[in-house]
């Protein structure tokens, strides 16, 4: 099974990472999509909070995106 998939694209930061922060309450390996620019230092504090795994992936259309995993 894939990664669930939020797209927080259009979304200003807290919001993306409140976004994610939902997902990972039900899933174990999330694709976080966001076009803030804040949302990279948002989504990194929350996952050091929890002990996430964040890894970047390629941007498409201007959007970033990140994989986070549970370790």
């Amino acid at each position: 099974m894939g990664a669930l998939v939020v797209d927080a694209r259009g979304m200003r930061c807290p919001w993306p990472a409140l976004r994610l922060a939902r997902a990972m309450r039900d899933a174990a390996d999330v694709l976080l999509i966001a076009d803030d620019p804040q949302a990279g230092r948002e989504v990194a504090a929350l996952a050091g909070e929890h002990g996430w795994l964040v890894e970047p992936e390629p941007a498409v259309d201007d959007a970033a995106r990140w994989r986070v995993r549970r370790r």
